[in-house]
């Protein structure tokens, strides 16, 4: 399940290491919605991290949703710190 999470984001686009600022939506163990005007193409491979509440979430994902002027989905591939995110989302279950 995905559940409302409002953190701020850093975005990197592996393949010319472009960093973006973005803002998450929601959030579920899979991956997260983030807000931003321009966002990245379907099939971008990135790697993003999330502060909320002083705790950092480092992973690395692929954009599977992408829409002009409103954000991407991103899928999860790899999650550096498993235990942050399971808090998180067990404060919002």
């Amino acid at each position: 399940p995905r559940f409302p999470f409002i953190a701020s984001s850093q975005v990197v686009e592996t393949r010319t290491e472009a960093r973006l600022q973005a803002r998450t939506s929601d959030l579920s163990r899979e991956g997260c919605y983030l807000d931003m005007l321009n966002p990245l193409p379907t099939g971008t491979r990135l790697k993003i991290s999330v502060m909320h509440q002083n705790q950092e979430l480092d992973a690395v994902g692929r954009v599977v949703h992408s829409e002009l002027n409103v954000g991407m989905g991103i899928q999860f591939e790899e999650i550096g710190q498993r235990a942050v995110i399971d808090s998180w989302l067990a404060e919002l279950a």
